[in-house]
């Protein structure tokens, strides 16, 4: 995919240069970009030259003096420009694998590229990086990563993986540590493969890498209705035994569900640290509860009002607790409606997963003045659900009246509604 120009920011360079979406630049300073890490390492200059290629065909060539830091207010489509790199695995717990057809199709895309682990914070599991890449990242001094780790037992990881160069992933660790690359590492738990004992390894593996190695995420894997083959998923011992495994090392943390699935109570602030990979589940639950409470709530609203929030069934206990304590302010009247995934199955609680009927079966019957909906639930930038259709198909299915709430990690945006201006 070319460098498309997919949107120009209000009072910017490239306004001014009236540079519009459609248009590809072609070259800065004469030289070809691979992806965004080239555009914002070329845009680091006071004098440039920009090749662009108008939605007309014709080219133009623009010369431009600026500040050295200052941003050309442009964003693309994409942050690669050339092929994404694709996923050599077969992962036995890959969720691509467990979607049905007739999805958006970027969901169906695998892909496994340092660049977008980089630039977005995907992860990578380091089968497909090549000496070429290893170069760039070294020469650019590129991180931090995230890494899928899964286990470091070699012959376990090309079972797990189904990829013969899956096997060395300590020597690939070993050589971000050796360049001083920091890196996130993830664990998707399967009970029966790199749970228990092998987990026990994997994290002592992982200990040796030093300060390079920045946080160790442990998920439970997601299983859908869709497996064709028999896949175990985490259960309430399981979780207790993981919890207990990940607390003799330091930088490790299990995400919100195994705390959820073993009964327990989600962990204070400090368990967490500085929150690295809350975008893999790991504190969001605890981050939302306590910026709650940093909110002064008032004693009374002027109206009668009922709100509902219709989170995932994974989040229920933190909105329980907001819940609560909303409810304690006169005239306020909060529901907690979480949705149940009837379309992936019971075992997958995300509200990142949930479609567009399974929030109208879960929301139709609510009676609420306002319906609070996380913006996870829809595509980045969108109003689009999992399954193609829109927030306006849900509203005129339902009739409800349905906000989103935009932060993922905090409802601070519900008194925009509650309180009067």
């Amino acid at each position: 995919m070319p460098a498309i120009v997919s949107e120009v920011l209000p009072d910017s360079i490239a306004e001014e240069l009236e540079i519009q979406t459609g248009d590809i630049i072609l070259s800065i300073d004469g030289e070809k970009m691979q992806d965004m890490i080239d555009y914002k390492f070329f845009c680091k200059s006071e004098l440039m030259t920009i090749e662009i290629q108008k939605t007309n065909g014709e080219i133009e060539e623009i010369e431009l003096e600026k500040d050295y830091d200052e941003d050309l207010g442009i964003v693309f489509e994409s942050a690669v420009f050339d092929k994404v790199k694709p996923c050599l695995n077969n992962c036995i717990f890959c969720f691509v694998a467990q979607q049905p057809k007739g999805l958006r199709n970027t969901l169906y895309i695998k892909d496994d590229d340092y660049r977008l682990s980089y630039l977005q914070g995907t992860y990578i599991t380091t089968t497909n990086l090549t000496e070429s890449d290893k170069e760039r990242i070294s020469k650019l001094h590129l991180g931090p990563f995230y890494i899928s780790v899964h286990t470091t037992n070699p012959d376990l990881r090309i079972k797990m993986l189904k990829n013969p160069n899956a096997g060395i992933i300590m020597e690939n660790l070993n050589w971000f540590k050796e360049n001083e690359i920091p890196f996130h590492a993830q664990i998707v738990l399967c009970p029966g493969y790199n749970d228990g004992k092998e987990l026990e390894r994997t994290l002592k593996d992982l200990s040796t890498l030093g300060d390079s190695l920045l946080s160790v995420a442990i998920v439970p894997v997601g299983v859908t209705q869709f497996r064709t083959d028999e896949l175990k998923t985490v259960d309430k011992k399981v979780a207790e035994e993981t919890i207990k495994i990940a607390s003799k090392y330091k930088k490790v943390c299990c995400s919100d569900e195994f705390f959820l699935l073993a009964g327990k109570n989600i962990p204070d602030s400090e368990y967490y640290g500085n929150f690295s990979q809350l975008d893999d589940g790991v504190g969001s639950l605890r981050t939302i509860m306590d910026d709650f409470d940093c909110i002064e709530l008032p004693k009374k609203i002027n109206n009668k009002l009922t709100i509902c929030f219709a989170c995932s069934v994974a989040a229920k206990k933190a909105f329980d607790y907001i819940s609560k304590k909303l409810n304690k302010i006169e005239n306020l009247k909060t529901i907690v409606n979480p949705v149940k995934s009837t379309y992936w199955g019971k075992n997958i609680t995300v509200a990142g997963l949930i479609t567009s009927e399974d929030l109208i079966n879960s929301i139709k019957n609510v009676e609420a003045d306002y319906i609070f909906v996380p913006s996870i639930m829809l595509k980045p930038y969108t109003n689009l659900f999992l399954d193609g259709n829109s927030l306006e198909y849900v509203k005129s299915k339902t009739g409800k009246n349905i906000q989103i709430i935009q932060n993922n990690y905090s409802i601070s945006e519900i008194f925009d509604f509650i309180l009067p201006n």
